[in-house]
């Protein structure tokens, strides 16, 4: 899910450059530190912290969450850390996360109930709460309407088409990349892979990779190949299409195939050991929980808030713009990236690498 911010990816496509961006962080409230995707320093997402607290708490980013999850391995300490479903097993069995009060965090019980449901997503088996879904948004196809035909994209098999050697790109993730095979064989169950199932989406994302011009999971390289053209047809996120529809280029996601598309969800865990305020990093939770993070999340960054109650008070017309106005029903038709063992991750990403090195 690593990404750049969308500001970035808007200055690039007007031209102007996106100086200083990467940056390692952004220092503010001293007593707590957020470990996050670059981008969520936004304070339009936690506006009820800044307007208690005067500022914004200190935030420091990691590209993904391997890189994330070795850095707090060997010793870096945050209070509040940004990872997403598939790696909440992970991360708490490594050690490096301490549970959530649920009585402290007003929206616990406003939570989208698909997320609810999720196995060992929110708690444990035991009803220990980890973690707090936040942000949600679709991977699926993203192409130009003006150089692939829609009919082209009734089925995902189109990423295996020669017609596009040398022309698709795919978001640089296992997970992401294992779900468009696993749902191009037929599967909607991350958590039930069975090994024959793992070996066809392996099959599968080996033809996909004779296509592939570019394996990124950097929004603006990706935005800047869709609008030149030299990229018609990605396997991405949600937010590029997004930002690109935003800066007029004719680019649509495609959310009909008929295998169905993939969902991620990410959220926020407290971290062990945490240096900082308890206090303050459950105001935070709070402000990105409040139902007015909702507009903001759906029309500025086209992704889903996880707060089902701001969410219902979203505009129509916003919700169904972003592709979220029949959530139910886009529910029956998508893979969750949900949480799996980690020895299941780790075989994604062994497999992936396999075939990005054409083996």
């Amino acid at each position: 899910m690593a990404r750049k911010t969308r500001i970035a990816l808007a200055l690039l496509m007007t031209g102007v450059a996106a100086i200083g961006f990467a940056r390692p962080s952004l220092a503010q409230d001293a007593d707590l530190t957020v470990f996050d995707w670059s981008g969520y320093e936004d304070p339009a997402l936690s506006p009820a912290y800044i307007e208690k607290h005067g500022q914004g708490p200190t935030f420091s980013f990691f590209a993904d969450e391997d890189e994330a999850f070795e850095k707090l391995r060997t010793g870096y300490k945050a209070d509040i850390g940004h990872p997403c479903a598939t790696n909440i097993v992970k991360w708490r069995d490594a050690g490096l996360l301490q549970p959530l009060d649920p009585a402290r965090i007003q929206a616990w019980d406003d939570v989208l109930p698909a997320f609810k449901g999720m196995k060992d997503l929110m708690t444990d088996a035991d009803g220990k709460a980890w973690f707090l879904p936040f942000d949600w948004g679709n991977t699926l196809p993203l192409y130009r309407t003006d150089l692939v035909k829609a009919e082209d994209l009734a089925s995902l098999k189109v990423f295996a088409d020669p017609k596009f050697r040398d022309k698709i790109a795919i978001v640089d993730n296992a997970d992401a990349a294992f779900a468009l095979g696993l749902l191009a064989v037929g599967v909607r169950d991350v958590q039930n892979v069975t090994d024959e199932q793992f070996k066809a989406a392996a099959a599968f994302l080996r033809e996909v990779h004779k296509n592939v011009r570019m394996y990124t999971t950097d929004n603006t390289e990706l935005g800047q190949a869709m609008a030149s053209g030299e990229i018609p047809l990605a396997w991405a996120w949600n937010e590029t299409a997004t930002m690109l529809k935003a800066t007029g280029v004719a680019v649509e996601p495609q959310r009909d195939s008929a295998e169905g598309i993939a969902t991620r969800v990410c959220g926020y865990v407290l971290l062990k050991d945490a240096p900082g305020s308890i206090d303050k990093a459950y105001d935070f939770l709070n402000a990105r929980m409040a139902p007015e993070v909702s507009n903001y999340m759906v029309t500025a960054w086209g992704y889903g808030h996880a707060n089902g109650a701001g969410m219902a008070t979203v505009d129509a017309a916003a919700v169904a713009a972003a592709g979220y106005s029949d959530i139910e029903s886009m529910v029956k038709k998508t893979m969750f990236a949900a949480p799996v063992p980690p020895e299941t991750k780790q075989r994604f990403i062994a497999e992936f690498e396999k075939i990005k090195a054409g083996y």
